[in-house]
């Protein structure tokens, strides 16, 4: 069994798809249960917010892994978590009978580094697509983005251009890398700093809402793709 802690937000029927939200650094898993119904306000969604496994002295919340300089994640901690998460997600697939190809993987800040992480590697499954607000695709020892094979993963990418944590630099070289990569990237900038700007909201729900618009609960209704 998963060694994270997590909290859910069931569908209001049958669920059209998975949204998994990961949190940004210092935060935990309550911290963006409360977007489930932001960018999902019909639940169409089976929602699940999962806690990093990091504690770090002196600092509040938990962490994905360790930062000694912004865009390039501590390799051992980072792996940690990579595993942890890897297999999170491989049991929630098996506990709600929904696919990777019904799965968007969101977050924020450090959790859009995940998502990244997860949705972009090579020796995992494909998601549906990966919501990226205030984050950056990270540079790290033993891992490496695997683009040829997702030429058709969609990617939303939105980051302040104020953001004094994670310059605005990180998400346009994201965009950069997807794209050259093949991948349809949705690209928004606002004024915003490390934050998620409420500007960007009413894009990434139209952005979900289409990329899971023609998934089915039935995992037989996803073979082929």
């Amino acid at each position: 069994m998963s060694e994270l802690v997590y909290r859910e937000r069931p569908a209001a029927g049958d669920p059209a798809g998975l949204l998994v939200l990961h949190h940004g650094r210092g935060a935990d898993e309550h911290d963006l249960l409360g977007l489930a119904d932001v960018l999902d306000p019909e639940r169409r969604l089976h929602v699940v917010t999962p806690r990093a496994p990091l504690t770090i002295p002196g600092w509040p919340g938990y962490h994905w892994y360790s930062v000694a300089r912004v865009g390039f994640p501590d390799p051992d901690t980072f792996r940690a978590a990579y595993d942890k998460l890897a297999g999170f997600h491989d049991e929630l697939w098996e506990r709600t009978r929904l696919t990777p190809e019904q799965t968007v993987f969101g977050g924020f800040s450090m959790g859009s580094v995940m998502s990244y992480s997860l949705g972009l590697a090579g020796d995992r499954p494909k998601p549906a697509g990966i919501l990226a607000f205030s984050g950056f695709v990270p540079t790290v020892e033993g891992w490496q983005p695997e683009l040829a094979s997702r030429s058709d993963l969609p990617v939303f990418i939105a980051h302040g251009w104020q953001d004094p944590i994670m310059e605005v630099g990180f998400a346009r070289r994201a965009k950069d890398l997807l794209k050259a990569g093949g991948l349809p990237v949705q690209y928004l900038e606002s004024d915003a700093g490390h934050n998620i700007d409420p500007v960007h909201v009413p894009a990434a729900i139209e952005w979900l809402g289409g990329i899971l618009s023609d998934r089915t609960t039935a995992p037989v209704a996803q073979e082929g793709r």
